[in-house]
């Protein structure tokens, strides 16, 4: 394992105890199936890693997609966006990969991942990597990656990090119609769509997975058949008509009741205000309160 590069990064990070757990798992696994790291992977290959991790992780059944998958199910308040940074920065020091798409759930979360992986902002994911610090990262987002495309061949940046609004994209496929990421640049001769998908080492990171995995959005974004996928969720489940559908693919999973025993999340109080009777007041009053 690439010990030297997790001890590191965990170092200069300042990770806490469940983000070390998460990275040294995702480098456990590459260590033992190198084969994540190769690109254009057919069924038999993906399989083959899969049978490889599940004697690795005994909460792994399906990878859930067509490429290996797998989920970091940590309590809200531990940091799934700090351990982004994390994987990124491993994954770069470690095995050289430096193209990373990165799906937020929706607007707020989106702006909020904008931030914090924007040099000399009060939460910056990449703090204390010394390999960021000449030339950080290269953000790209949903709204300037017709601009950027221009410079594409002219980055200094040595990894460019992708972020997009899933539920932007899903709003855009609805009747069947082809995302705007997928329409023709004029300054790539291809769409932006193809130019990622023809990447050789694209690493798919999505936030708050359990939120849209079964969308359009997510369809059509699984056809960029990206190197692998690290989904992070506090709630590692979908709910259907029959209730929740636990996701196959964890295999990290930290919930609240560990982050509350280990002090990294407050314990929950219930306020109550004395003669309060909803029975006697009107809906919005009631909402108000």
């Amino acid at each position: 394992m690439s010990q030297r590069e997790v001890n590191a990064i965990v170092g200069r990070l300042s990770l806490r105890p469940p983000q070390t757990e998460s990275l040294a798992k995702l480098a456990s696994a590459i260590e033992a199936s190198p084969a994540m790291l190769l690109p254009n992977r057919d069924a038999a290959e993906v399989a083959a890693i899969l049978h490889t991790l599940k004697g690795l992780f005994p909460t792994l059944q399906d990878f859930e997609r067509d490429f290996p998958s797998m989920c970091f199910a940590l309590a809200t308040g531990v940091g799934k966006t700090r351990l982004m940074g994390a994987f990124i920065s491993y994954l770069f020091q470690a095995h050289g990969i430096k193209h990373f798409f990165v799906l937020a759930p929706n607007l707020t979360i989106y702006d909020k991942l904008i931030a914090d992986f924007t040099p000399n902002t009060p939460k910056y994911v990449f703090r204390g990597v010394a390999e960021f610090a000449a030339y950080p990262p290269e953000i790209i987002t949903g709204d300037n990656y017709e601009e950027r495309a221009q410079a594409l061949g002219d980055l200094l940046s040595p990894v460019t990090v992708n972020i997009f609004n899933i539920a932007k994209i899903t709003s855009e496929v609805r009747g069947g119609k082809a995302p705007r990421i997928k329409r023709l640049s004029e300054y790539i001769g291809q769409s932006y769509f193809d130019y990622l998908a023809a990447l050789p080492d694209l690493v798919l990171l999505m936030d708050e997975s359990h939120r849209y995995r079964a969308s359009a959005g997510v369809r059509a974004i699984n056809e960029l058949r990206p190197l692998m996928g690290l989904e992070l969720t506090a709630t590692p489940f979908v709910e259907s008509t029959k209730g929740p559908v636990p996701f196959r693919n964890v295999v990290m999973d930290y919930p609240l009741a560990r982050a509350m025993e280990d002090g990294f999340v407050k314990e929950p109080a219930v306020v109550t205000q004395r003669n309060f009777d909803a029975k006697n007041m009107p809906p919005e009053e009631v909402e108000r309160v």
